[in-house]
């Protein structure tokens, strides 16, 4: 199937990881290319679950190279205690794992800011954000002088001393725009330093020629993207975005790959809609039908455990998603989900006083203005759970799952039916990809 892209449809939480999963066996490769901790793969083999943030899903794979790229921020910290967690269980990644020199390190002072300037924001003003330092680490990157690459972690030999100083220049900015420190630490902050360095020196390497080399020699590459494109920097419902490029066009300076070697970009989307944090939502149940999606489909964040707010499938925002990422297959997760409902429902436009939109506004105050025009389909009360083969599913919701390929343009290939690995129905040419799916944990 050649090189391919697998991304979030969404405002992330879509369920990738499982879908990365199940193609990883196909593939030398699988490469992470934005965002940082903020994001959360959940991926069940067998009766385990593996909950990752930074590292690719490709990692539960021997025959994978996990790639992390010059797009994504790294908290090596965090990076380091994920690594040593998936040792305890008996997967030690060892040499496959690749840390780009270009990738960026998220330290302490990226978190202290981030927590700072979201307490310091006035209410309804507030991002929502993870507090896990993604931002003031992009920040960081544009700014230049104080930023910190892997690659410095190597070559750097005045690194310290230049840590020292821009430690010393967020506690005046702190203290300036916030009246605290946020009890900014320089020790700690030195010492996290080295300890990325002892520790992940060895991983550290040139991943952007590493993959040049991997499409001239004919080996397959699989791209996992995190969050999902309505967060899009530039694309999504901003300013409530994260700070990277998410979708299958965030290749090119995610991964230093040219996105035209991407055949195939594989969107991501769940049977309803979920969204993390402050935003708009338009599409979303302020109701007990909300709670009701919530509570059957375990809707808890992966990195915050925030619980995830809930609505019907945005046909209108899943459209937009599909034309900026060029989709070709859709992965419809958590189907079983709306087991048992007796109507389904389905946005297929937006109404905005007297007048009536199929795309995405630009302007927030739009969006939150929005009343959804929802579609019901008729719902059915089968478990799926046991369901491998699409023509098994109950007709209701066969007929749901071409409502919303009719909708969104593009062809449903993968269906989630539970957590599990097996608990997946494969349709079209992914069928010849996916192979016999293994319920056992990784060797």
């Amino acid at each position: 199937m050649g090189h391919t892209c697998v991304f979030g449809l969404g405002w992330g939480d879509e369920g990738k990881g499982k879908v990365v999963d199940l193609l990883c066996p196909a593939f030398d490769y699988v490469v992470r290319f934005n965002g940082g901790a903020n994001a959360g793969h959940t991926v069940c083999v067998g009766e385990e679950r593996f909950a990752l943030h930074l590292l690719p899903a490709g990692i539960l794979h021997e025959s994978a190279t996990a790639v992390i790229g010059p797009g994504v921020v790294v908290d090596p910290i965090k990076l380091i205690e994920e690594l040593d967690g998936l040792i305890e269980r008996g997967i030690d990644p060892g040499s496959r794992l690749k840390i780009s020199e270009r990738a960026h390190l998220v330290l302490s002072y990226h978190k202290i800011e981030d927590q700072l300037s979201e307490q310091a924001a006035s209410s309804g003003k507030k991002i929502g954000t993870t507090a896990r330092g993604i931002g003031p680490c992009y920040a960081d990157k544009m700014r230049r002088s104080s930023a910190v690459r892997f690659v410095d972690l190597v070559h750097d030999a005045s690194l310290l001393d230049r840590i020292e100083q821009i430690v010393e220049q967020k506690r005046k900015m702190f203290i300036a725009l916030y009246g605290e420190d946020g009890e900014l630490d320089v020790e700690a902050v030195v010492a996290d330093v080295v300890r990325a360095k002892n520790r992940l020196v060895s991983n550290i390497c040139d991943t952007t020629s590493l993959l040049h080399r991997a499409v001239e020699d004919g080996q397959s590459i699989l791209f996992e993207g995190a969050n999902g494109v309505l967060l899009d920097i530039d694309h999504g419902t901003y300013p409530f975005v994260t700070s990277s490029s998410t979708g299958p066009h965030g290749i090119g300076v995610g991964a230093g790959v040219s996105p035209h070697v991407v055949t195939t970009r594989i969107g991501a989307a769940k049977a309803y809609s979920t969204r993390v944090g402050a935003g708009p939502f338009m599409s979303e149940l302020n109701d007990a039908t909300g709670d009701r999606i919530r509570i059957a489909g375990h809707e808890f964040g992966t990195t915050t455990g925030r619980p995830r707010r809930c609505g019907w499938f945005d046909a209108v925002a899943c459209r937009y998603a599909a034309k900026l990422a060029g989709l070709t297959d859709i992965a419809l997760l958590h189907l079983d989900t709306l087991s048992g409902f007796e109507e389904v429902g389905v946005c297929t436009g937006y109404r905005i006083g007297d007048r009536t939109i199929h795309t995405m506004p630009a302007d927030i105050s739009s969006c939150e203005q929005v009343e959804p025009i929802i579609e019901f389909l008729p719902g059915w009360s089968e478990d799926l759970q046991e369901i491998r083969a699409f023509d098994d599913l109950p007709q209701n919701a066969r007929d749901y799952v071409a409502r919303v390929e009719s909708l969104v343009g593009s062809p449903v290939s993968l269906i989630g039916v539970g957590p599990k690995r097996s608990q997946t129905i494969v349709r079209g040419d992914l069928k010849n990809v996916v192979g016999d799916i293994s319920m056992s944990a990784p060797a």
